[in-house]
């Protein structure tokens, strides 16, 4: 039995049937959306009968999601998702606001926020008994994906351009996928793998173009929801009345368009079956060196013309952003806005991150970066309820991590040396 109706394209809204297409739409090539079979799952399932589940893990939203369980023990492929919340309050003092707080998705098994759709395809590519998973990837997709697979025994081929991380290809070669290097951007390995998957049969993981990488990522808005009635209730017994302030902002870093997508994506569905009231507002942050989407929504159009990319921030260095579109409604259809940060802005937001205890790779550390910006543009006021999500470890990328710190001194073994130092 299919756990989802169909698909609906983004752009045209033409629909289809789950075995009628795999990708993208047929007439406009489009992104298309999986339908969840919303009549069903409100008369089978409340909320409560989702947050009483004891899964510590993205699979306590099994029945919101369009694949059934994962065959097996417990692995990494199981671990995905269900990531701490911090609560921020020296930040939110020097930035003058009353509530911050953190989603840390570095703690997921491969250490970036995109286990989180991998999980998803590998189970959906096991379903389908597809032979080898194939991604392009700057490096955290493509870990996430060798991750997953390994944990499941799924062939995975990772193309990844040749300026990757070195720690993330060493995360890619470790898991055992295969793995080849691009002489070019990630757009090219992008078009590639999508010419490869075509020429040998192997089923696609690419971000904003495999429908299910979206399944996968708007697991994190269930999380979301989950903490804040729990968060929302706590705050109110010492605060206003309940509901009485501006909705959750949700500052989210913004690449291909992916993640801020599948986040929208959750909250639409949680808005469908009638388990939350309204949505929260969800903002944007590009590097300035690529913001293709931020350009178009601030130029107030669907068309998303490509940009040169450069940013240390590899994870979100995109030149075509291939899930733009619906990026842009992310913000638009939930009355939020796009912030663009430059390199030096998310080196500092790096360190600032670091000395919370939560150590952020660059692309992770572009929501806070953005935020910090926000607060002086006045996008946010000061009583507003804020989360930033951490999207990656900064393990990932100990180059760029070096630029946010003065290096360590190197001192003669005595103690003079010490206190000359201190």
């Amino acid at each position: 039995m299919n756990k989802f109706t169909g698909y609906r394209c983004s752009l045209c809204g033409a629909e289809y049937l789950p075995g009628q297409v795999t990708y993208t739409c047929p007439k406009d090539g489009g992104n298309l959306d999986v339908i969840p079979d919303y009549d069903f799952i409100k008369k089978k399932f409340h909320p409560e009968d989702i947050t009483s589940r004891t899964e510590a893990s993205l699979w306590r939203y099994l029945p919101l999601l369009p694949v059934n369980e994962p065959a097996g023990d417990s692995t990494p492929l199981h671990a995905a998702g269900w990531t701490p919340v911090f609560a921020l309050p020296r930040l939110a003092d020097k930035l003058g606001l009353k509530h911050l707080w953190l989603k840390d998705e570095s703690r997921n098994p491969t250490a970036s926020f995109k286990d989180r759709a991998s999980a998803v395809v590998v189970t959906r590519a096991r379903e389908l008994k597809a032979e080898v998973v194939v991604t392009a990837s700057t490096g955290n997709a493509g870990a996430a994906l060798a991750g997953m697979s390994a944990a499941v025994g799924q062939k995975a081929i990772i193309f990844a351009p040749k300026s990757a991380p070195p720690a993330k290809v060493a995360q890619l070669l470790i898991f055992g996928a295969k793995v080849i290097l691009v002489d070019g951007s990630y757009d090219d390995a992008f078009d590639l793998t999508v010419k490869a998957s075509d020429e040998f049969g192997w089923y696609c993981r690419n971000t904003g173009y495999n429908p299910f990488t979206l399944e996968g990522k708007k697991t994190a808005a269930f999380e979301i929801w989950e903490w804040w009635l729990e968060a929302h209730r706590d705050w109110h017994k010492k605060d206003s009345p309940l509901d009485n302030h501006s909705p959750l902002s949700i500052f989210v870093s913004v690449g291909d368009g992916n993640i801020i997508s599948g986040i929208h994506k959750g909250f639409k569905d949680l808005l469908a079956l009638g388990w939350i009231p309204n949505m929260p507002r969800i903002i944007g942050v590009q590097a300035e060196g690529s913001a293709a989407i931020a350009n178009a929504f601030h130029a107030n159009t669907e068309i998303i013309t490509p940009v040169s990319a450069t940013t240390i921030a590899d994870s979100i260095s995109v030149d075509l952003p291939r899930d733009g579109v619906r990026a842009v409604r992310a913000a638009k259809e939930t009355g939020g806005t796009y912030v663009t940060v430059s390199d030096d802005e998310i080196i500092r937001a790096i360190a600032e991150l670091g000395k919370m205890g939560v150590f952020p790779e660059p692309a992770g550390a572009t929501a806070y970066a953005g935020l910090v910006k926000a607060t002086g543009m006045g996008v946010v006021r000061s009583d507003d309820p804020i989360l930033v999500l951490n999207t990656g470890s900064g393990l990932k990328d100990v180059r760029a991590a070096m630029q946010a710190v003065q290096p360590a001194p190197i001192i003669e073994p005595t103690l003079e040396a010490v206190k000359k130092k201190l």
